[in-house]
């Protein structure tokens, strides 16, 4: 599982995908996580503005990352 650190408290899951490399853009990350394709902490989520803390593990298309401080 990869590591994202971000710097703030908290990072945006359109942000993170975006990070990780998931996703080309933003408007992508909106689409596949508008469809329920993307997992927070193991439950479907589909707010892009949902923020993501230290501990929070991301899961989309088959590959999953947790946010790190």
């Amino acid at each position: 599982m990869e590591i994202i650190k971000i710097k703030d408290d908290y990072i945006k899951l359109g942000q993170a995908l975006k990070l990780a490399g998931l996703v080309g853009s933003g408007v992508d990350a909106k689409y596949v996580i508008q469809d329920g394709q993307v997992e927070v902490n193991g439950e479907t989520d589909t707010r892009r503005g949902r923020k993501l803390v230290a501990g929070d593990v991301v899961t989309y298309d088959g590959e999953s990352f947790q946010i790190d401080a």
